[in-house]
């Protein structure tokens, strides 16, 4: 019986996943437009982040630039499927151009953030936000989550979860904001 229980629990999680990086639902998509605090057309809330390298950044003193802010964590699937395809699709694509990605892990520690890169092979630039305070800011619940910023520092684009519909909308919008 513990058994049966405990596969269930696994597959109600697939499913909650699965329900978070593919929202398609009308309950999924309210609640996800409840716990979106900053919509497109809004001023980005500014703040500064901790890079990886001990760095910092601040959101306004990229004004002028296109900005996508991504929040996402080590242990959420969709994060992890989305950040594959990042390097190739969004940064070498956009390189030379006044573009930043700025990945900000949500809620993690930098050893966990570490171990990920390094299993994972990356080298670009990942913002810590251990405490969410950065990401409160912009919303209260769901990863991934994009913030496309437009060089007057107003978001131009706002998206939840992944799926390839979805980052290819992502990358539409970056090159219109990039027009």
């Amino acid at each position: 019986m513990k058994s049966i229980c405990l596969k269930a629990l696994s597959v109600l999680a697939l499913v909650a996943i699965f329900c978070i990086a593919n929202p398609t639902t009308a309950q999924a998509q309210e609640d996800i437009a409840k716990t979106t605090l900053v919509k497109a057309g809004q001023d980005a809330p500014d703040f500064t982040v901790k890079m990886f390298d001990g760095s910092s950044i601040t959101l306004s003193e990229l004004k002028g630039k296109v900005v996508l802010v991504n929040f996402w964590a080590t242990w959420c699937p969709p994060c992890r499927e989305e950040l594959k395809r990042v390097e190739k699709d969004i940064i070498d694509r956009f390189e030379g151009q006044p573009f930043v990605f700025l990945p900000i892990s949500r809620g993690e520690k930098y050893s966990a953030v570490e171990t990920f890169r390094q299993k994972m092979g990356y080298t670009f630039p990942m913002g810590l936000d251990s405490d969410q305070s950065i990401f409160r800011k912009y919303a209260t619940n769901y990863i991934p989550r994009n913030f496309l910023i437009g060089k007057d520092g107003k978001v131009v684009y706002v998206s939840v979860g992944y799926d390839d519909k979805e980052f290819n909308e992502l990358i539409a919008a970056i090159t219109q904001a990039l027009e």
